[in-house]
């Protein structure tokens, strides 16, 4: 029996549907999937096994064009982790086309990334276009770079997916497996259960609020009858943004406490026990130890 096992790393501009096909592929929820861009800060990986290939996908933040320095350590976080895989594959959007910020990415791609590293070109949403424009789009993407395969997909329902999926899988390098077979994530629990919460506080909240948020687990605790006690951190720029995640009466962080719960208790298929606090940190966009905990690197001067 030959086992394979490589690295994929899932490239293209925010929202392009990358962690929506991320938790297709893995058949569980690992990424967290909102309508906001940039919503995945690290690199996360899941772990999906098809045959006897065990294919772990590591998620990159959306690439565009960075304005503050969590934007420029989501971008190096996004080219770092597409340089250590072994097949990288370019997810763009049907209906979007080639934008400026595919282009961008296109044409950053042999500066970036190691010579000799796989490229496919997976284009997502293809229900939201007719066939003569996918054919023309898949033309002017494959003239614009020499990509190994083109995949035409709809990460939301599936189609084309299981194709992609025995593509790599069948591409990987020859070698042993890196983790259990029962295994879906490499993201400690800890750091799940803080995207779990920061996903439902930026479904509830809007515009700029959740770029100026993050949560952070502060104590998960083991209780004797197999329930989880997890208490969390909401740390926000300002005094106004405390204001807006409490809500009206405690009613905004209620709500999203109850959503969050309910998702880790069926993730952890155990109880949980979930408790919310915000406190308000003005600086926390420029702390080292807040950048790790998103397991993103700080660089002075940055």
């Amino acid at each position: 029996m030959t086992t394979r096992a490589g690295f994929v790393a899932l490239i293209g501009e925010p929202n392009a549907g990358k962690s929506t096909l991320l938790n297709r592929m893995v058949g569980a929820k690992v990424s967290i999937v909102t309508h906001k861009v940039q919503t995945t800060r690290s690199r996360i990986r899941g772990i999906a096994m098809e045959g006897e290939a065990q294919i772990v996908f590591v998620d990159t933040p959306g690439l565009f064009r960075p304005r503050r320095r969590l934007d420029r350590a989501m971008v190096k976080a996004a080219w770092g982790g597409a340089a250590d895989a072994d097949i990288v594959v370019l997810l763009i959007e049907a209906h979007r086309g080639m934008t400026e910020g595919v282009k961008a990415i296109i044409d950053r791609i042999a500066d970036e990334l190691p010579k000799g590293v796989r490229v496919a070109l997976a284009i997502n949403k293809i229900d939201r276009v007719k066939a003569e424009a996918l054919l023309a789009l898949t033309e002017e993407l494959n003239a614009a770079y020499p990509f190994e395969k083109t995949f035409l997909i709809s990460a939301e329902r599936g189609h084309g997916v299981e194709d992609l999926k025995k593509w790599l899988a069948a591409e990987l390098p020859e070698g042993q497996w890196f983790y259990p077979e029962d295994q879906i994530a490499d993201l400690p629990l800890r750091m799940i259960a803080a995207e779990v919460t920061r996903e439902k506080l930026t479904l509830r909240l809007h515009e700029e609020l959740p770029y100026q948020l993050t949560v952070e687990t502060e104590r998960w605790e083991e209780k004797p009858d197999g329930s989880a006690r997890i208490d969390q951190l909401v740390y926000v720029a300002r005094d106004g943004h405390k204001g807006i995640v409490l809500g009206h009466k405690g009613e905004t962080i209620k709500a999203v406490g109850q959503a969050a719960r309910a998702e880790l208790t069926e993730f952890l298929g155990r109880p949980v026990h979930l408790f919310l606090q915000v406190k308000v940190r003005p600086n926390w966009l420029e702390e080292k130890e807040r950048y790790s905990e998103m397991g993103l690197e700080f660089k002075d001067g940055d």
